[in-house]
This record gives structure tokens, C-alpha cells and sequence, in this order.
């Protein structure tokens, strides 16, 4: 084994954790760490009397505190012997290391480890503590520089420990951290700048010795030896490489066709749809060539592409073809891979550890075949993938000049410098060591060191047995280390064609993986069963981190378990781009200008009036509110009429664009726990008096009759909810104020035509809160706001974009205008008394006590303890109580009427009243004469059933008697309590439970909601105590659990206990009953609480509406806004964040945060199943900050719209084509087809045509983008007689943008004149006349003097172009699209426009 084998085996690094890839990428600092000496009786007594010849020597592993995760690679200090008694161990050894990891969770762990002999004189190794030295300070960007002496504290245990859960930052304070009294290790830990100029050999988070030679670096000066204090860097010497041919087994034609059919076989078994062979293409062959010091690449890789020898010879000049001519003679008629220039390396240096690798890449491209005239679904099979298929290492012979090299190629599973898998290699089984040689194909080359020039002769081949006679190595590497990084250039000459820089497939496929790099598959799954290579050595564990669980020295003796570890979690990459909370939905809000104030007043909307019919009181919306909730309670008008009124909605200047403005609207919402609400349809009207100012008063909203007219002389509409006693439960009044105080009314917008969402608009109710006025009215301005979520590029079915990564998406808001709408609060006296039990103190009700608030007291029933009061209850017979015991007695009755009336027990008492009515009549109808022609055998029967349905009134009374009794006396037990509950806040209180027997029990407590239960951790107990002002005891290990069983507490005789609860729930349901059992040793229960549970209006802090294809998986990414701004959080303590928590209302819903590092954004990540077109699913999302999950910080609402998805692939500028199928209804409709791009989404039929009943019909769509990229366009198909929604398609547009063939510029004054006049010339390059049309990006920017010309065969003509002058200072860039007959782009001109 060579040097550069030898460093290469014994430097293999774990990578840091996946998720440290999503942050932002940091220059990397070096710091130099003297482990100076350990003080203190370290090594046990124990260790000492078992072993002897005691030495001792310190590890150092890095450890990501955030994720619990070791990564790169344990460093070893040299042994020091010990002495009894043990006293300092002196180590002064230096450590070096670089890493850009700046963050305070990243620290260094060192562990003390001592060895000895045994007895039977093997080795044994024993950890005796370790310390975590922390690298990074708290603050960002500022690591630890302090140079003087430090001293760290040692723990007992092993650093094995610190992957445990319960070992959460701090570690130092956890109470599972022991220290070790009496013994530390000093230390001096500093930034170390020098070492940056040998960076480039040293990889990242490598922990380095300074006695350790580092290949590149010279001998340090001195005594000392320690190179890296000051690093001086070896002189490079500058190689060529020339005449590079690969030659593959046994053929190039051969080995591509397997390859091709083994790459298809392997998507088909992934379940991926199947490939066509004959269409998967070899787009390119790519060599990447570096040097390397078995530390890592000295520089990035160049990459190069290579041909086939035979294209060369066609294409290249007689003498290069005579060359490959020659070499095709010498290589046995099999067709090689050559490049086309020289390999210049300037880094190599004359060092045996440095050698040149070579990395042999295919890249795979399957032709895209889809016409883009018509809808086309985008796949993946048409994007390029990339996989290693060979590589090869070469160490060159400094001493020789030149020569000529041939080495085997390498490939399977064996580690490379790379760390990725590679093609598999045939089978070597039954060839001899001369054929295994050449047998993975070999790379020929001519080498010089020294020289700029071409060596055009050829030079003798190089002998030696690492040239031709090397054996196939299997040096051993983590197959979690990182990959090279992605090569940014390439060092070659004109006449090589360049990889990356102008390659579609490294833009198309860069690889960002290990197995993105590779196509390789398990021996065991080879297609032609061959085995593997009997020369694959074993080789060590995955990782390098050694605290004692893993020997460096072991192997891995299972060759599938080696495969199996290849696998590796990619880095995480979020779902989507984040949606940042509170930025899409929330819509600013001020009062009205004076001028729209004389419209609206002048436009003669109904006053709003008190109950006195005075004007009522107006308020500034702008100005704060200071709410008194004892001033609303003591309010002596208890009733409230809440008051709506939509005034006028009007576009802004921002909403340009030339979009269509709709004619009618509604509005949808939802006020408190009422229904949730839709206006009938608001006819837009006009003022003629309106402003010409950007927030002027544009259309006041006039209701719509059913014959489709309007009114205009009654404008507006109100909506009045009544808010009084008979409306609000019990205590709820104070719920309503707090609603009303720190609520905010959602409102969505909508197009009374096309049915497609406008806008939202927020508004906050504090201003209704009257605070003992008669009456309050705020009028308001709000701006309504759409969100539209564009895609940055086209997601594909699935949303995949590969290896696990899904696309982003951009997030965009647009006002879409401004509503006036007026809100009152009006007072009124109240018709009834209110009951006191409102007033209640939170304190009191949050203690339940079972004395006295039972529902059966004893006693008598006509008593109930009040002599004043008399429950009086009047006989009834038992058939019309018991609808049971009816149909008992109605048997008879009902022998001969069939099956079908069995279980009709509510019409039991109905048919024997029947039944005996009946019999009355037929007696009195046959009068004296049926009396005396009555037999003895009929009187016999009646008198048989009457005895019967006795028999069956006493059997019934005797089995319900026990029944009966026993809940009757159950009432004396219970206790019912009314809970007033909000989604996801947790309810707290406590209920008295009192042992009434003169025996101990141990109390089982039952119930049988699972969103009740029992605090069983003292701690949650105190601090739900704490803030809720309750002084009752708190007791520790109150219960006794046992794994799922109900909790059990033990009560002595006539003891007394208080049992803590918490109702939370997750779900808008409607009121709940909640049954708590307090059951007793013996089985009987000693208490009973039932409770009703009252669902209050909550907190709704945004609303987020989502469009998304029908039976697919929504998945979303929503970032929460900075944690010390949301309402609730502490003041003066920014630096640290809470933990975060999130629940959901659906359990179907895949909702999750994580935690990350102090001062990083968090994210909540959505995955919804959506349904079928044109299902809506609503759910709630809720955001905790608190330990408990006690009070929500945030709570979203989430509408999610399943949608027809159609995708459509085009060209900006152009016109697309595709047709849609329409299906008629049971009766035939009036429909229109409306769009939510209308100026780049048409239809045909434009207007409204008839949709015949259970027909099928086309509905043909021309889709012309006016900008490039990818984003949804909405498509409704709308009853116009009914305004019903017939269907509902998402258009998902992937526009690409034409090519540009010229460019103009142009300078414009901003606001000023008419505009512009410009021409440009266009020559038509046709030999015939044809006619052009014309288009632009920009519309509103832009116009032409005429929008088609036609122009003979060559000959010119002038364009006319009008440029509407900006009202902004800027730069645009506008395109013009000129388009043939059939709207098919023809040229694309850019034109610049500045605006000064």
C-alpha cells in the first residue's frame, strides 16, 4: 500500500448533520487548541488495581449539540504512562482544525481515556470521563478568542451519552450530568489565521496534530516539530497530460448498450414509469481529473468531455487521425474514449501521497417528444441524470521527466475519492490476475512535468507495478462523507470542449449527492448474477468517530451490511420555499379621506341610529381603544345589535394591466359563533362625481334584484346580528368582549360574476366595544389583498423535483382595491334578567367542589328544601313513558304486518291508540246486538291479553327497578359544571374530591373523553396554577400510573383532595359531554363530574387559501414571523427562543416544526391529502410557544380548494392551443367560461352558450403567456342564470421565454407628455409575403400603431411603437413577440426602457 493509499484509508471523515446544509454557507475559521495537562485522581482505583502498566491519552471528537450528532473524525493525542498516586499528566500537544460551522451548538467533546494489560496480557481500554468545550461563544459570528489558559470540567460517563433525549442544551446544567470533583483538563483554545493558506490541504473539520505531516506542507523549523504553527506550503510542480484514451470491456459499443439497458431496468424497478431504451441517450462523456493528497481534492476537479476516437478521426486534422488510427491498431479493433487537448496541472507537488484521480461520468438524456401546439405534461424522464461509471488513481514517478502510463480502471462499490457508489465491474471470478487488469477497461496517457510544450513523440511507457501491474484497491471511506464540490471551471484549451461552463447537463444535473454522482447496484442484483470481486477487501467502519463503542481496527465482515450502510439521509431541503406568516392575508386598514367621506354621505346610505334614534357615536378607527371588561359588564344595555354595512369597494391605480373590473361582487364571512355568512350579489355602480386621486372613491355596492336590476336611489347593504342575553349562554358575556377586543373580522371578496376570489380584507372589532355609549360606529377603508402562489418552474406530477427536493414557489401580493365598510355596535335594553352566575371570579370557577352541587339532594320529591317551591309530578301510565314497554304491548298487534314495522319504537304509543280506538268504534257500530252476539271465547281472549300485558308490565318494572334505582341515586354523587372551552387553548381547574367512607381507598379516576385529562407532572400543575391565580396545595407524585391505565390516587378516610385537569381541544365540534368517574377499590364509584362542554369563538390571526390539484398532496412550508413580536411574549429577552409547537384541528393533516439553533427562522411544514374537484377542506393550525401546550401564540386558518389540474407548456408570447371536455347536467344550462388571467387565458365560446343536458362538448382554450415562468391561472365555468359553479379547472402554466435576437434602450422622462413615438424595423425572411402579428409583455407600458402588418418576401418594415409614460423612476425591460399566421413566434426583440 502506497502513501497516498495509507492517508487516504486512515482520513475518512462522518459528514456534519443534513440540516446544516440549509444554512447559509460561512467562510471557515481556524482555531489552534493546546491540550496543555489533566489534574486530579482521573483514573479510578479500580481501573488501576485491575490493570497495569497504566498509560493514558486523550480523544477529541466534534459533536452537534442541536441534532445529537458526531461527524468528523476522532483525534488521538500520544500515550502518557501514569503514576500511583495519580497526579498531573502533562500533554502540550497542539490541535489544529478549520471549520465554517459558526454556531455555539457545535463544540469539541474530549474524553480521557485510560489503557493497561490485563492479566492474561491483552490490551484493555477504559473511558474515565469527558468534557464539552464549547468552540463558539453565544453571540453570532464572534467564536471564542481569549488565548489565556482555560479550565475544562470532566464528567463522569462516556461521551456516548450525550446522543441520549434527555441530555438537552445546556448539557453543563442537566441534572443526569455528573461531575467529577477535583480533576480538570487546561486547555488554551484561539483562532489560528495562519492556517489559512493550507487550507486547500486540509478538509474541513479534520482535527489535525501539529506533529502530524500534512502531504504539501515542508518539515517545521526547530525543535518542535510543529509544522501547522506557521505552515510553509511545498513548491508545486506544473504536469501535462496529453494523449488520454479510455478503452472499456470489451467493447465502447458494447459496454454503452449494457449500461443504456441497465439504467432502464433500474428506473423500472424504482416504480418509476417504464423508459423507452431506444429513446434514453448518452448526451455526454465526462472526465473529471484532480490531484489529491489523501486528505481530500487539492483543487476543484477540471471536467472535460470525451468522444469516441472515431468522431475525432473524422473531424480532426490527418495528423491527430493518423495517431488514433495507430492506437485503434494497438487496442485490438475496440473503439476508446480520447480527449481532444492537454490536462494542464499546476498543482501537483513532489510528495509520494499526492496522486491524480480519474473519474470517468456519463451523462443520460431522454429527448423530449412533446409537441408544444397542445397541452403537455412535463416529465422527468426528459431531464439529464449523471452516474459515475469508472475512476482511476495514479501516483507518477517524480524522478521521470515524461513517459506514457496505462492503469485499470476501477469500479463497484469500493470507496473513491469522490465517496459515491460506481457501475459495477464484471465478474473477475474464473480470469486470471493479467485479464483482471484491463478486464474494468484501463486509461492511457502520456505525462511530462516541467514542460509547456507538446510532446508530439511518442515516449517510452513507464515501468513499474504502479503503472501496469497495480491490483484493484479497495481503500476503505464513510460513505457519508461529502462529495467533491461541484466544479465551477475548467482549465483547458480552445480546442477541448468545456464541461461545465457550457454544458446543459451540469446545469441540468449537478450533482449535489453522493448517489446523484452514481448508477451502482449490490452484487446480489446484478443481472447476470456475477459476483463480486474476490479482491474487494474488507475495510473499517462508516465514520471515524471513536468513543469506545468502535474499534478503528475492526471490519466489516458482511459485504451487504457495507452496501446497506451506503445509504444516507440526503440533506434536508424544505418543501417548499416559506410562505412568511403575516404578510399575505393582512390587509391594512385606516379611515376613509375626507373626499371619500362627502361621497359616501352624499350617496344617501341609511344612518345608523342608537336606541334613542340618535346618530350613533363615531369613532376614529386609527386612534387606540383601552378596554375595561368590568365597564362592559356593568353596562346596563346587556343587548348588543351588531351592525354591517358594505358601503362601496374601488379599484387602485396599482391594479393596472388592462385586467377586466368586476361588475358585481359578494362577500363571505363569519361574526362570532354564528352561521358563517354570504351576501347576495352587490351590483358595482359608478360615481360620476369620483376623484381622480390613487385612493380615490371609484363604485358604491347597490344590491341586485332576482330579474338581475338594481336600485340605485337604496345603495349599500347591512347585516344586523342581535348579541344578548337569549343569544349568549351563562358567563359568556365576558367572552363576547373579549372577541370583540382582540378579534379580527376575516372578509373575502369575491366576483359575483365568475365566481372567482378577489381578495381578503382584515378588520379589527376593538372600536365595538362600547365602554357604557349608547352606541359606536367605525367606518373603515381596507384594502383587499390577493395572494397568488407562483411556482419559479414547473412542478411536475408528484411535485418532485428529484432525490426527495420539491420546487419552490413564489409568493406574490397584490391589492386588488379598497372596501368602505361601516361597523356599529348599538345597545339595547334587555328583555330579560340576566342571570348572576356571569359574574362569576375566574378563581372560583376554576375549583369544582362535589358538596352541594349535586343534582339529587334527598328527601322527598315533592320537596326539594324550599318550602316556597314544590316539584309536583303527575302519575302517567308507563306504556306512554317507555316507548320500549309500548312496543312490548303492541306485539300482538303487529303479528301480520311483516318485518317492516319491527323497531318502530316512537310510534309505539301512536298505533295502540290506534288500535284501541279502533276496537271502540267497531263495538259501538255493532251496538246491543254485537253486545249480545258477543261469545264467551272472544271475552275469554280480551281478558287472556289484558292478563298478558300485566305479566309484561311486572316483568319489565322488576328488571328496570334496579336500573332505575341506582341512577337515581347516582344523581346524589354527581356534580355538573358548564366548561366555556376555545380550540386548542388548554381549560384548567381543579375538582374537590372527598373520601365519604370511614375506609382508605385508592381512587381510580375514569373518563371517557380523551381530550380531558388528568396533570399528572407537578411542575405543569404549578405553573397552570400560577397563571391562573389558584393558592390551593400542590402535591408531588400525587398519582400512580401505570403505562396506559387510567391514573389512581390513594384518599385516606374522609380525606380530601384536589385533582388537577385540563380540557383541550383540537376540533370545531359542537358542545361535548364529559363523563369523569371517581371509582373506588371495590369497583363503586365514589364521585362522579359531569361536564358540559361550550365550544367559544376563538382567535383566527391569518387565513391562508390554497388552489391546489384534486387527489394530490398539498405540501407547504409556512414561516413564522420573529417569536418576541407575537402577542404574549416577554420583553428584554431577544435572544433566546422558545420551543415551538404546533397542532392541528384535522388529524388527517401531517402538520410538524423543528427545532433549530438560537436566532433561526422556524418553519411549519403542511402535508394535506386534497379530495376530489371541488372539494374544500378547512382545518386550523396552532402555533405554542409554551412548554404545555397551554396557550395558542398563533392560530391559522387553512382553506384548501381541490381543483382540475391541467398543465400546459408554451412559449411566452405565443399562442398554445388545447381543448377541454365539458359534461352537461341533468338539465340543460346557460354557462359562461371565466378566467382569472384573461388578458393570457382565452376561451371559445367567448360569451355564453348553452350546455346541453348529459352532452359532451369541447370548450377550446388559446393560451397566450405574456411573461416567462410558471404560475396557476383559474378557470371557472359559471350558470350565469343561477350563479352556480358548473366546473373548476387549475391551468398550470410552464412558459419558457423565446429567444431574444435584438436589443434596443431607450430613455424616458417619468409622468410627463402623451408618451413616446418609436420605430423599428422588421425584415421578413420568407421569399413569400406573410403576415405578422404583434404582441408585448407590457401592455399597459407599450403600444402599437397597428397589431398586424404584412411585408412582402425580403423586404422591410417599419414598426410603430408607443411608449406610455411610467409614473415611477426605474427600469424596464419590455418584449416585443412577433408572431406568424398561425401565432407561433417568429423573433423576440428586448427593449429597455429607463424612466429618469
Amino acid at each position: 500500500m502506497n502513501d497516498w493509499h495509507r492517508i487516504f484509508t486512515q482520513n475518512v471523515l462522518v459528514p456534519p448533520h443534513p440540516q446544516r446544509a440549509r444554512q447559509l454557507v460561512k467562510e471557515s475559521t481556524a482555531f489552534q487548541c493546546v491540550l496543555k495537562w489533566l489534574d486530579g485522581p482521573i483514573i479510578r482505583q479500580g481501573v488501576l488495581e485491575v490493570l497495569s502498566e497504566v498509560e493514558c491519552h486523550l480523544r477529541v471528537s466534534f459533536f452537534d449539540v442541536t441534532y445529537r450528532h458526531f461527524f468528523g473524525r476522532t483525534w488521538k493525542t500520544t500515550v502518557k504512562p501514569t503514576t500511583r498516586p495519580p497526579s498531573r499528566i502533562v500533554f502540550n500537544e497542539p490541535l489544529y482544525f478549520h471549520t465554517s460551522l459558526n454556531h455555539p451548538h457545535i463544540v469539541a467533546v474530549v474524553e480521557v481515556v485510560a489503557e493497561g494489560k490485563k492479566r492474561d496480557g491483552t490490551l484493555q481500554t477504559s473511558s474515565c470521563g469527558f468534557g464539552i468545550l464549547r468552540i463558539f461563544s453565544n453571540q453570532p459570528n464572534s467564536p471564542t478568542s481569549a488565548s489565556q489558559d482555560k479550565r475544562l470540567q470532566l464528567y463522569h460517563g462516556t461521551p456516548r451519552a450525550l446522543l441520549h433525549p434527555l441530555l438537552q442544551d445546556p448539557t453543563e446544567q442537566n441534572k443526569h450530568m455528573t461531575l467529577i470533583e477535583n480533576c480538570s483538563l487546561q486547555y488554551t483554545l484561539k483562532p489560528h489565521p495562519a492556517l489559512e493558506p493550507a487550507f486547500h490541504l486540509l478538509p474541513e473539520n479534520l482535527l489535525v496534530s501539529g506533529l502530524q505531516q500534512i502531504p504539501g506542507l515542508l518539515p517545521a523549523h526547530g525543535e518542535s516539530g510543529d509544522a501547522l504553527r506557521k505552515p510553509r506550503l511545498q513548491k508545486p510542480i506544473t504536469g501535462h497530460l496529453d494523449d488520454l484514451f479510455f478503452t472499456l470491456y470489451p467493447s465502447l459499443e458494447k459496454f454503452e448498450e449494457e449500461l443504456l439497458e441497465l439504467h432502464v431496468q433500474d428506473h423500472f424497478q424504482e416504480g418509476c414509469d417504464p423508459l423507452d431504451g431506444g429513446g434514453l441517450e448518452i448526451l455526454e462523456r465526462r472526465l473529471r481529473v484532480g490531484v489529491h493528497n489523501g486528505l481530500g481534492f487539492v483543487q476543484r476537479p477540471q471536467v472535460v468531455v470525451l468522444v469516441p476516437e472515431m468522431d475525432v478521426a473524422l473531424t480532426r486534422s490527418a495528423s491527430f487521425s493518423r495517431k488514433v488510427v495507430s492506437s485503434s491498431k494497438t487496442s485490438s479493433g475496440s473503439q476508446a474514449l480520447v480527449l481532444r487537448s492537454r490536462l494542464r496541472l499546476p498543482e501537483m507537488v513532489g510528495h509520494p501521497a499526492f496522486a491524480v484521480v480519474f473519474q470517468l461520468e456519463y451523462v443520460f438524456s431522454s429527448p423530449a417528444g412533446a409537441d408544444s401546439n397542445a397541452a403537455s405534461v412535463t416529465s422527468l424522464s426528459n431531464l439529464a441524470c449523471m452516474h459515475m461509471v469508472r475512476w482511476a488513481v495514479w501516483n507518477p514517478l517524480l524522478e521521470a521527466d515524461s513517459g506514457r502510463v496505462t492503469l485499470p480502471l476501477q469500479g463497484g462499490i469500493q470507496p473513491n475519492p469522490s465517496h459515491c457508489l460506481v457501475y459495477k465491474v464484471p465478474s473477475a471470478s474464473m480470469s486470471s490476475e493479467e485479464v483482471k487488469q484491463v478486464e474494468s477497461g484501463t486509461v492511457r496517457f502520456q505525462f511530462s512535468f516541467g514542460s509547456e510544450e507538446h510532446l508530439d513523440a511518442p515516449a517510452e511507457p513507464v515501468s513499474g507495478p504502479k503503472a501496469e501491474r497495480q491490483p484493484a484497491r479497495k481503500p476503505p471511506t464513510s460513505p457519508s462523507s461529502p462529495p467533491a464540490p461541484a466544479p465551477r471551471g475548467v482549465a483547458a484549451p480552445q480546442d477541448s470542449p468545456v464541461g461545465p461552463g457550457l454544458s446543459i447537463s451540469q446545469l441540468a444535473a449537478s450533482p449535489q449527492s453522493p448517489t446523484q454522482h452514481c448508477l451502482a447496484r449490490p452484487t446480489s442484483q446484478l443481472p447476470h448474477g456475477s459476483p463480486a470481486s474476490p479482491s474487494q477487501a474488507e475495510f473499517p467502519l462508516e465514520g471515524g468517530i471513536s468513543h469506545l463503542e468502535a474499534d478503528l481496527s475492526q471490519t466489516c465482515l458482511v459485504l451487504e451490511t457495507s452496501i446497506a450502510e451506503q445509504l444516507q439521509e440526503l440533506p434536508f431541503t424544505p418543501l417548499h420555499a416559506p410562505i412568511v406568516a403575516g404578510t399575505q392575508t393582512r390587509s391594512s386598514a385606516g379611515q376613509p379621506s375626507r373626499a371619500s367621506m362627502v361621497l359616501l354621505q352624499s350617496s344617501g346610505f341609511p344612518e345608523i341610529l342608537d336606541a334613542n334614534k340618535q346618530p350613533a357615536e363615531a369613532v376614529n378607527p386609527t386612534d387606540p381603544v383601552t378596554f375595561n371588561p368590568q365597564m362592559e359588564e356593568s353596562d346596563c344595555l346587556q343587548s348588543n345589535e351588531m351592525v354591517l354595512q358594505f358601503l362601496a369597494f374601488s379599484r387602485v391605480a396599482e391594479d393596472c394591466r388592462g385586467t377586466s373590473w368586476p361588475k358585481t361582487v359578494y362577500f363571505t364571512f363569519q361574526f362570532y359563533r354564528f352561521p358563517p355568512a354570504t351576501t347576495p350579489r352587490l351590483q358595482l355602480v359608478p360615481l360620476d362625481e369620483a376623484g381622480a386621486g390613487p385612493g380615490a372613491l371609484t363604485h358604491i355596492l347597490v344590491p341586485v334584484s332576482r330579474d338581475g336590476t338594481f336600485d340605485a336611489g337604496s345603495p349599500g347593504f347591512q347585516l344586523r346580528y342581535m348579541v344578548g342575553p337569549g343569544f349568549l349562554k351563562p358567563g359568556e358575556r365576558r367572552y363576547f368582549a373579549r372577541y370583540l377586543a382582540v378579534q379580527t373580522l376575516q372578509i373575502d371578496v369575491w366576483d359575483g360574476d365568475s365566481l372567482l376570489l378577489i381578495g381578503s380584507a382584515a378588520v379589527q372589532m376593538k372600536h365595538l366595544l362600547r365602554q357604557g355609549r349608547p352606541a359606536v360606529q367605525a367606518s373603515h377603508e381596507l384594502e383587499v389583498v390577493a395572494t397568488e402562489y407562483e411556482q419559479d418552474t414547473m412542478v411536475v406530477s408528484g411535485d418532485v423535483l428529484g432525490f426527495g427536493r420539491i420546487k419552490p414557489i413564489g409568493v406574490h401580493s397584490v391589492v386588488k382595491g379598497r372596501l368602505h365598510l361601516t361597523l356599529a355596535n348599538v345597545g339595547h335594553l334587555c328583555e330579560q334578567k340576566v342571570r348572576g352566575c356571569s359574574t362569576l371570579p375566574p378563581s372560583r370557577s376554576r375549583v369544582i367542589s362535589n358538596d352541594g352541587a349535586s343534582r339529587f339532594c334527598g328527601g322527598s320529591l315533592l320537596t326539594s328544601g324550599s318550602s316556597r317551591r314544590k316539584h309536583v309530578v303527575q302519575a302517567q301510565k308507563l306504556a306512554d313513558v317507555d316507548s320500549e314497554l309500548a312496543a312490548m304491548l303492541l306485539t300482538h298487534a303487529r303479528q301480520g304486518t311483516g318485518p317492516r314495522d319491527i323497531g318502530r319504537e316512537s310510534d309505539a304509543t301512536r298505533r295502540r291508540k290506534l288500535e284501541r280506538m279502533k276496537s271502540v268504534r267497531l263495538q259501538e257500530a255493532r251496538g246491543e246486538l254485537g253486545r249480545r252476539g258477543t261469545s264467551v271465547l272472544a271475552q275469554q281472549s280480551v281478558r287472556t291479553q289484558h292478563l298478558r300485558d300485566l305479566q309484561v308490565i311486572a316483568a319489565y318494572r322488576e328488571r328496570t327497578k334496579a336500573e332505575s334505582i341506582a341512577s337515581l341515586l347516582s344523581l346524589a354523587i354527581t356534580t355538573e359544571h358548564t366548561l366555556h372551552a376555545t380550540l386548542g387553548v388548554a381549560e384548567f381547574f381543579e375538582f374537590v374530591l372527598k373520601n365519604p367512607h370511614n375506609t382508605q381507598h385508592t381512587v381510580t379516576v375514569e373518563i371517557d373523553n380523551p381530550e380531558l385529562s388528568v396533570i399528572v407532572d407537578s411542575q405543569e400543575w404549578r405553573d397552570f396554577k400560577g397563571a391562573a391565580g389558584l393558592h390551593t396545595p400542590v402535591e408531588e407524585d400525587m398519582f400512580h400510573l401505570r403505562s396506559s391505565l387510567a391514573p389512581q390516587l390513594y384518599l385516606r378516610p374522609h380525606e380530601t383532595a384536589h385533582i388537577p385537569f385540563k380540557f383541550q381541544s383540537f376540533s370545531a365540534g359542537p358542545p361535548a359531554m364529559v363523563q369523569v368517574l371517581f371509582r373506588a377499590s371495590g369497583g363503586k364509584p365514589i364521585a362522579v363530574l359531569c361536564l358540559t362542554v361550550e365550544l367559544q369563538p376563538h382567535v383566527v390571526d391569518q387565513v391562508f387559501r390554497f388552489y391546489h390539484p384534486e387527489l394530490s398532496f398539498l405540501k407547504k412550508a409556512i414561516r413564522l414571523p420573529p417569536w418576541h413580536t407575537l402577542p404574549g411574549a416577554p420583553v428584554g429577552m431577544l435572544g433566546e427562543d422558545p420551543p415551538v409547537h404546533v397542532r392541528c384541528s384535522d388529524p388527517n393533516v401531517i402538520c410538524e416544526t423543528q427545532n433549530v439553533g438560537p436566532g433561526e427562522p422556524r418553519d411549519v411544514f403542511l402535508k394535506v391529502a386534497s379530495g376530489p374537484s371541488p372539494e374544500i377542506k378547512d382545518f386550523f393550525v396552532i402555533i405554542y410557544s409554551d412548554r404545555w401546550l397551554a396557550t395558542p401564540t398563533q392560530t391559522w386558518q387553512v382553506y384548501l380548494h381541490s381543483l382540475q389540474r391541467v398543465d400546459v407548456s408554451c412559449v411566452a408570447g405565443q399562442l398554445t392551443r388545447l381543448s377541454l371536455v365539458l359534461r352537461g347536467t341533468q338539465t340543460a344550462r346557460k354557462v359562461r367560461a371565466f378566467t382569472s388571467h384573461p388578458q393570457e387565458l382565452k376561451t371559445d365560446p367567448k360569451g355564453v352558450f348553452v350546455l346541453p343536458p348529459r352532452g359532451v362538448q369541447d370548450l377550446h382554450v388559446g393560451v397566450r403567456p405574456l411573461r416567462a415562468g410558471s404560475r396557476f391561472v383559474h378557470l371557472n365555468l359559471v350558470d350565469v342564470d343561477c350563479h352556480q359553479l358548473v366546473a373548476s379547472w387549475l391551468v398550470c402554466l410552464s412558459c419558457r421565454q423565446p429567444l431574444i435576437s435584438k436589443a434596443f434602450e431607450i430613455t424616458l422622462a417619468v409622468g410627463e407628455g402623451k408618451g413616446v413615438n418609436k420605430r423599428i424595423t422588421y425584415t421578413n425572411p420568407y421569399p413569400s409575403r406573410r403576415t405578422f402579428h404583434l404582441h408585448s409583455d407590457h401592455p399597459e407600458l407599450l403600444r402599437f400603431r397597428e397589431d398586424s402588418f404584412q411585408v412582402a418576401g425580403g423586404e422591410t418594415h417599419t414598426i410603430g411603437l408607443q411608449f406610455v409614460p411610467s409614473q415611477r423612476v426605474g427600469e424596464e425591460e419590455i418584449l416585443i413577440y412577433i408572431n406568424d399566421h398561425e401565432d407561433k413566434n417568429e423573433e423576440a426583440f428586448c427593449v429597455k426602457v429607463i424612466y429618469q
